[in-house]
């Protein structure tokens, strides 16, 4: 049982400089000057520095609480106990996984918060995952990038054939690592790969699918996230290093990898070692290393914005609270540029400067807009960049559109809503999903106390005023459409939810929205390699729901389904978004309120359901919808953005 909130704040003052105290005073040999100061270094001496802060019974009891109480908010929380096909191996009893972690034996602070790690991963809904910055701010390169691709007809998996460019962009202070320890890998570009690990190479892809990439419900989904990808990373484009090639954190020193050389008929196993690259805060010793990636510092936890004098949003936006749906990718925190021979050469037109790359390509009929991401710098940017690039592409006689959505991870719901309605027209109506979030005791709570004190939408989610009826006028401030709730049952689990909203997303629309599709709705069509989340995924099953858009998935393991949405869910908040819900209704003391984290870390989790437009009784995240195309990667197309676009269109166009 998990110790009683009344326990751990008594505890909360002393545990930080007691613990401090504790490494303060490092053995003769401290494991973590070792690699201080410096960017790339041995795995071994970076598990030897995380793994020498001993296990802390006060810290797993502040971590369980605060996650179990979380857990409460979790919407998807019943349908884990027994996950419908074709997602039926995340399926996950949460409650008997939490019981176990509380029971288990530590030997150290980095055991149990790994453990907890692996969990929230393998649950695979990247909006609800616990991130230690303490264990989760390095992580592990492998000087070979991994890939599926087809040769001569037939679907293998390889070390990447530009390796030696790609990971030359890390720079020197990486290879020379390599190069001190005689390791040759600049020769294993381009080898076939028969083994990893001893597994047939899919069978390690699956594994490491399981047990690695987490953030998406489909296997098929995760199996492509294992491989070498090009994608947009901030406003650049970049190649994604893969799962098995770029893990989050530090578990693993070297890979063998049983393979044939360019030029060869001889199979050779290679143990490939990992580099670790280190994201945190710069540290010089075991004690400054705690201080300053693992303590709990002033933006762990939430605040009461009634008296703190502004809002959470720090962007150019409206004023409401701006929702957002993303999963985390660690490594956009180390993003390695693309080569230069695979960005695209093909006349950019405006709206380009940011998140959004816009093309037309030779055939001077296509327009390519490729949407790395939601999650701008500018909300309103975006939008103004998107009404660019479309007149630009009417402008210049272009009579279809491409849009690719590759490693899209995400970002502000609104965003995804703009962009179709954009596409769709104004005619279409209502751009976004019925939603919901879970009626638990506390989110009743939270919704009356946000009415009484006249909380609105420029602090609180849980307000009124954020939401629509389903005939799209705006819900008063003080309307408390959580109480009385609605029943629901989720595997034979009564899970009663809000009433049934819409979002207001029309109400933050910098720009108009042109009544006709600006294209022939079957003169738009989607490529991406599945791996888009949240807002993406959103978006791109609007496209397919109400406009039946053409959607081409390249990828994935041969002979296995890969859908083209990785996780949809409606609304993620991050812990210390919750926590300012909590703290801004008054309700911190509560005794169902989550404590302070006393551990620089997000327990993140997915705060709302969007419901399909197909099916309303199944959230979009459990409905499967399958692309229609499918197409393996080339050497060609892995990591060529153009040359995939110029494929896809000769397919999808047709």
């Amino acid at each position: 049982m998990l110790l009683p909130l009344r326990y751990l704040v008594s505890v909360a003052v002393t545990l930080t400089s007691n613990y401090h105290q504790a490494v303060a005073a490092p053995a003769p040999s401290d494991p973590c000057t070792a690699i201080a100061g410096q960017t790339f270094v041995l795995p071994a001496d970076v598990l030897a520095c995380e793994r020498s802060f001993p296990f802390n019974e006060t810290l797993r009891q502040n971590v369980l609480t605060t996650v179990s109480r979380v857990f409460d908010f979790y919407t998807f929380e019943n349908w884990y106990l027994d996950s419908p096909p074709p997602f039926q191996e995340s399926t996950n009893n949460i409650r008997a996984n939490l019981s176990r972690i509380n029971t288990t034996v530590y030997e150290t602070d980095y055991d149990f918060n790994i453990d907890l790690y692996d969990f929230t991963t393998q649950m695979n809904d990247g909006h609800t995952r616990w991130f230690t910055n303490c264990y989760t701010n390095w992580q592990n390169i492998l000087p070979a990038p991994i890939i599926n691709v087809e040769i001569n007809g037939t679907q293998g998996v390889y070390i990447a054939p530009d390796t030696v460019e790609f990971i030359s962009l890390i720079g020197t202070d990486f290879t020379d690592i390599l190069d001190e320890m005689g390791f040759d890998w600049q020769r294993l570009a381009g080898a076939q790969v028969t083994a990893i690990e001893g597994q047939d190479p899919y069978d390690y892809a699956d594994f490491v699918a399981d047990t690695v990439s987490g953030n998406f419900l489909d296997h098929g989904v995760r199996v492509n996230s294992a491989f070498s990808s090009y994608r947009i990373s901030g406003t650049d484009f970049s190649q994604r290093l893969g799962d098995i090639a770029g893990p989050t954190g530090v578990k693993q020193t070297s890979l063998d990898v049983t393979l044939i050389t360019v030029n060869s008929t001889t199979e050779e196993t290679v143990s490939i070692p990992y580099i670790a690259s280190f994201l945190g805060v710069a540290f010089t010793d075991q004690t400054s290393y705690w201080e300053n990636n693992c303590a709990a510092n002033a933006a762990t936890n939430g605040m009461d914005l009634r008296n703190s004098g502004s809002s959470r949003a720090s962007l150019t936006t409206p004023r409401r609270q701006i929702a957002k749906g993303n999963i985390i990718d660690k490594s956009n925190d180390s993003a390695v540029g693309l080569p230069p021979q695979f960005v695209p050469t093909a006349p950019q037109v405006n709206g380009s400067e940011g998140v959004i790359k816009n093309f037309i390509l030779p055939d001077n009929q296509t327009g390519v807009m490729f949407v790395g991401s939601f999650e701008p710098d500018d909300f309103d940017q975006f939008q103004a960049d998107t009404v660019a690039a479309i007149t630009a592409f009417q402008a210049a006689g272009v009579s279809r559109l491409l849009i690719d959505l590759t490693n899209n991870g995400g970002g502000f719901v609104c965003l995804g809503q703009f962009l179709f309605q954009y596409l769709a027209g104004s005619k279409i109506g209502y751009p976004g999903f019925v939603s919901t979030n879970r009626a638990n005791p506390l989110a009743q709570k939270i919704v009356a106390a946000d009415i009484a004190l006249g909380n609105d939408d420029t602090i609180t989610f849980y307000s009124a005023d954020n939401w629509a009826f389903l005939n799209d006028t705006e819900m008063p401030e003080n309307f408390n459409y959580i109480d009385p709730s609605l029943p629901f049952t989720v595997n034979g689990v009564n899970e009663p939810t809000s009433q049934r909203f819409h979002d207001t997303c029309q109400l933050s629309f910098t720009q108009t929205i042109p009544q006709d599709p600006p294209f022939p709705t079957e003169s738009v069509a989607i490529v991406s390699n599945g791996n888009c989340a949240s807002t993406c995924a959103m978006f791109s099953t609007l496209m397919n729901e109400r406009l039946q858009t053409k959607i081409a998935v390249f990828g994935g393991k041969p002979g296995e389904n890969v859908e083209f949405k990785g996780m949809a869910g409606n609304q993620v908040l991050e812990w210390a978004d919750i926590d300012t819900e909590i703290k801004t209704a008054g309700l911190k003391d509560d005794p169902l309120a989550p404590p302070d984290l006393l551990v620089s870390a997000d327990f993140r989790h997915n705060w709302r359901t969007a419901w399909s437009w197909l099916n309303e009784s199944i959230p979009i995240a459990y409905l499967s919808e399958l692309p229609k195309l499918r197409f393996p990667y080339t050497l060609d197309t892995y990591n060529d953005p153009q040359n995939l676009w110029v494929f896809a269109t000769s397919q999808l166009f047709s």
